[in-house]
């Protein structure tokens, strides 16, 4: 597998996927643009626009509908979401830059930019639904853009999504309390192709080569949560894991077909929690049962209706953890979670693998592993 973001795309088993970009890369790129105009009083200077990624792409992103007026400029760039499409391929995230009097850069969310309703979530309540990494990126981008043009005041962005409230309708963000619109997203800038061929094939290119080299275990995350935390764990050494995205059965299939004796999943708990009820595809499109799972799993520990009433209304299982702290109903429920994906993980191989799960959460660490997990950690040098 070669990946290739500067070229725009990567290579899987022969296939060209494309890379896209992320509504927080469009966001940036649409506010650098506008103020490109506001700071030149020139449209010219927003025809093109190049933005420098988290991951370390270079991105050049063409704006669209630029507007000029005695008060500022705005612009909006329409998100490509490559080979791996969802809902937001093809909305238009739009930035309007004002000079301010607070000589500093102000970022507001504005029509179709959701609002954070609940706890737990990367915004504070009350703040538009931008995270952090988005933040940041908009933020470098005007500093650099007023070094640029030597301007020392300050500028006020309002980002917005034309359709966005409508469209989060269809999204999850209702149900987490993110409430009137769409979410500016992204930790990388890039969005990486994952359709079901490609990805699913890639991750039999990793197995296969680790097959063919001998090796008898899989280590197995779903994503850069599960590699940052195998980094700063120390459990694993001198293993590298296999990213296997939302496709866990697949990757669980592949490893049996291949004849791997050993299977160890690390996931977040909000991922692998899905397990619980056999879904081996993660992608929220296929349901998202992780709130009842938790409040199912505390009514059968004894938990209080007010208690399993604050599970359903939480925003993230983050927040559930934080819920049920480290008292009796917690140990009760993570027992119950982790017998259960055990359960399924054995159900899923039909025998043929020995395999076994560890959980952790952003906040708490290390959570638990599975019996099948316990005994691999166990043994795991020596196998």
């Amino acid at each position: 597998m070669n990946e290739c973001p500067m070229n725009g795309y990567r290579m899987v088993e022969g296939k060209k996927l494309r890379y896209g970009y992320t509504t927080g890369t469009c966001a940036a790129a649409a506010a650098k643009a506008a103020a490109a105009v506001v700071l030149t009083g020139d449209v010219e200077a927003a025809r093109s626009v190049e933005i420098l990624t988290p991951q370390g792409s270079r991105l050049v992103l063409t704006p669209e509908d630029i507007r000029r007026d005695q008060s500022g400029a705005s612009c909006g760039v329409r998100k490509d979401a490559g080979d791996d499409p969802d809902i937001t391929d093809g909305i238009v995230v739009r930035a309007e830059v004002k000079k301010n009097r607070a000589s500093r850069i102000i970022i507001r969310g504005g029509p179709g930019v959701g609002r954070v309703t609940k706890p737990g979530l990367d915004p504070p309540v009350g703040a538009a639904a931008i995270n952090r990494t988005p933040l940041r990126m908009i933020r470098e981008n005007l500093q650099g853009i007023c070094e640029k043009y030597a301007y020392q005041g300050g500028l006020t962005v309002t980002i917005s999504i034309p359709g966005g409230e409508a469209l989060a309708q269809r999204t999850f963000n209702p149900k987490l309390g993110i409430m009137g619109g769409l979410s500016i997203l992204g930790t990388s800038g890039v969005v990486e192709p994952k359709s079901d061929d490609g990805f699913i094939g890639a991750i039999r290119a990793e197995l296969s080569v680790l097959r063919a080299g001998g090796k008898r275990k899989a280590l197995i995350t779903p994503g850069n949560y599960g590699k940052d935390f195998l980094s700063a764990w120390g459990g694993i050494v001198d293993h590298t894991p296999v990213t296997c995205s939302n496709y866990i059965g697949e990757t669980l299939d592949i490893a049996v077909e291949f004849g791997f004796e050993h299977l160890l999943l690390v996931g977040h708990i909000g991922k692998l929690i899905k397990l619980a009820t056999g879904n081996f595809n993660t992608h929220s499109k296929y349901g998202d049962p992780r709130l009842e799972i938790f409040a199912a799993y505390a009514g059968l520990e004894g938990a209080p209706r007010g208690l399993i009433q604050d599970i359903l209304d939480s925003a993230t299982t983050e927040q559930v953890l934080a819920l049920l702290g480290g008292g009796k109903f917690w140990e009760g429920v993570k027992r119950r979670i982790l017998t259960r994906i055990q359960e399924q993980l054995d159900h899923r191989s039909g025998g043929k693998i020995k395999t076994g799960a560890v959980l952790f959460s952003t906040t708490r660490g290390l959570l638990g592993s599975t019996t099948g997990g316990a005994a691999l950690l166990e043994q795991w040098e020596g196998l």
